[in-house]
């Protein structure tokens, strides 16, 4: 989150983007150690899961729009 809230306050869309890659970076991240506490048996991660798909999600399409010109 830090990273994402970094780029978003950078002025041109070349820093954004490096941000949000970094940010993507940690999402990647945060899904090993995930798996990984799983596979531990520290506890079921369904819903957790499927809320860093969904901010994944969300990070790729904001990414993908201030690489598209005219957006």
């Amino acid at each position: 989150p830090a990273n994402i809230a970094e780029g978003f306050a950078r002025r041109s869309d070349a820093d954004k983007v490096r941000f949000f890659n970094i940010a993507a970076g940690s999402v990647e991240e945060s899904r090993y150690y995930l798996i990984l506490s799983q596979d531990l048996g520290y506890g079921d991660t369904q819903t957790l899961t499927g809320s860093l798909e969904e901010a994944s999600r969300l990070l790729s399409g904001y990414t993908r729009a201030i690489l598209t010109p005219g957006s």
